[in-house]
């Protein structure tokens, strides 16, 4: 479980394949507080630390990952989300994140406003991921607050702070992002269909 507050940014040292697989070893400045088995959202999917050495350490992603996400278009030296599972009792500060992207979008559109930038991300609609105005989104791993939401599209404005301290400084019109909506409107939905 995470809360899509992001701790910091990692860099892709190493990409290596293996049959369907995709190990992934990244830099990042808490390498030497993790554990092997541990828990790591990267741009938002949660995968699992399976080596460390120094102040890299190393992560698996197999096929349906790499089929649903963006994490298979990485390349070295490229940064990346970083957060740690949450901790039992501390503040939910984002909003409740499974690290399960439910599916990828496109950047179509980056606005400067008055102190903010709205990006707008477009994505195959299926009719079991929905976003609703002022909920919550999940970016890339970055939890925000959905605005201007469509059927298939919405926007997110991003503070300075956000932009200087994520991967957001990095999108570009045709970007391709993790997305994972919102677990509350997922279940909603499902039971609305079923129902």
């Amino acid at each position: 479980m995470f809360t899509g507050i992001i701790e910091t940014l990692g860099i892709i040292t190493r990409l290596e394949k293996e049959q369907e697989n995709l190990h992934l070893t990244v830099k990042s400045q808490f390498t030497n507080e993790l554990k092997i088995d541990q828990s790591v959202a990267h741009n938002g999917v949660c995968l699992t630390v399976v080596a460390i050495e120094d102040d890299e350490y190393t992560v698996t992603a197999i096929k349906e990952t790499l089929d649903k996400t963006n994490i298979g278009n990485l390349k070295v030296n490229e940064t990346v989300n970083l957060e740690r599972g949450m901790k039992l009792g501390a503040r939910l500060d984002g909003h409740i994140v499974q690290g399960h992207v439910d599916q990828t979008a496109e950047c179509i559109r980056i606005e400067n406003a008055e102190g903010s930038t709205i990006f707008t991300f477009k994505y195959d609609f299926n009719g079991d991921n929905i976003t609703i105005e002022k909920g919550s989104i999940t970016v890339n791993g970055v939890s925000l607050t959905v605005v201007n939401s469509k059927r298939n599209e919405f926007s997110v404005a991003i503070i300075p702070f956000t932009l200087e301290h994520t991967t957001f400084n990095t999108f570009k019109i045709g970007s391709t992002v993790n997305l994972e909506f919102d677990v509350i409107g997922k279940y909603v939905s499902k039971l609305h269909k079923i129902g």
